[in-house]
């Protein structure tokens, strides 16, 4: 759990209504903090409607970053508590020591874990927003992961053929994993990544599109936005699923993990990544080793 930070920037006022709505985000945000998941605002947002406390309209979820935003400068919401991921400071790396570097090194020492699958698999999630759910699961699990931004940039798509191909050569079977909105585009995507990554890797490429899928709409019941029609696939959308779409957002981030949690395992032979494990961990304790004897030399 991370420790809240509560600073007063300015003095504010909140109606009764408003101050029950920080109290309710501030439940919500620690309900979640202790499973290790960080909201983004999006995600804070859906919450509340999911739980009927608001209506879902731009107007309630503009009218919530606000008072999110003001909760903050008086000192009644943590400055941790909402992730922006998109926004990220970058520096580069320090040590004190020689051997801080060492011990450094040990603790990010990493095998492939994935050497000698069937599979090499990738996860690939539409929206920057999401990789913040995605991150744990696919650092858990040892596979790369990747954030869309919508529709993936040539440059992208080949880069990704290159790596499939290599696996190919390798004697794997590329997999994508791929997480997106369920709107015109949203549902594109998936059919898009599967024709270029194919014609790059100059074989097929599985894309296995994990969420947001009707049987989970139906199953979960995220709120519903209207389809955007001036989309050029809205039409063709409309006909298979009607005018309604869904962002995915509006899903658990729970739910999200347990989704990746289950593809990948279903790519994995757990017995053989076992072993790979072990030997990492042997080898990352003979690093340890040096590191504790370094002032010895």
């Amino acid at each position: 759990m991370v420790s809240p930070v509560l600073i007063q920037y300015q003095e504010k006022r909140f109606t009764k209504v408003n101050q029950a709505l920080i109290a309710q985000a501030n439940g919500i945000i620690a309900e979640y903090d202790a499973l290790g998941i960080q909201l983004t605002l999006r995600q804070l947002y859906y919450q509340f409607v999911a739980r009927d406390i608001l209506p879902n309209t731009t107007k309630s979820y503009d009218s919530l970053g606000e008072l999110i935003s003001n909760a903050r400068l008086a000192g009644l919401v943590s400055w941790l508590s909402i992730e922006d991921r998109t926004r990220n400071v970058r520096e580069n790396s320090h040590w004190g020591s020689p051997q801080s570097i060492i011990q450094s090194a040990a603790r990010s020492y990493r095998r492939d874990t994935w050497e000698g699958q069937e599979h090499y698999v990738e996860v690939w999630v539409e929206k920057d927003a999401l990789i913040g759910v995605v991150e744990p699961v696919a650092v858990d699990m040892d596979v790369p992961y990747f954030a869309c931004r919508g529709y993936v940039s040539q440059s992208e798509q080949w880069r990704a053929g290159m790596r499939f191909a290599d696996a190919l050569r390798r004697g794997q079977r590329p997999v994508v994993i791929h997480l997106g909105d369920h709107d015109p585009s949203g549902i594109d995507m998936t059919r898009d990544n599967f024709d270029r990554l194919s014609m790059f890797a100059q074989d097929e490429v599985t894309v296995d599109r994990i969420a947001l899928n009707m049987n989970q709409i139906e199953e979960y019941s995220p709120p519903p936005n209207p389809a955007k029609m001036s989309d050029s696939r809205a039409e063709g959308y409309v006909k298979l699923y009607g005018y309604e779409s869904w962002e995915l957002d509006a899903l658990e981030p729970r739910v999200t993990q347990q989704l990746i949690y289950d593809a990948i395992s279903g790519y994995l032979d757990e017995g053989r990544r076992a072993k790979m494990i072990a030997t990492q961990e042997r080898e990352r304790k003979q690093l340890l080793d040096v590191a504790a004897t370094w002032e010895d030399r």
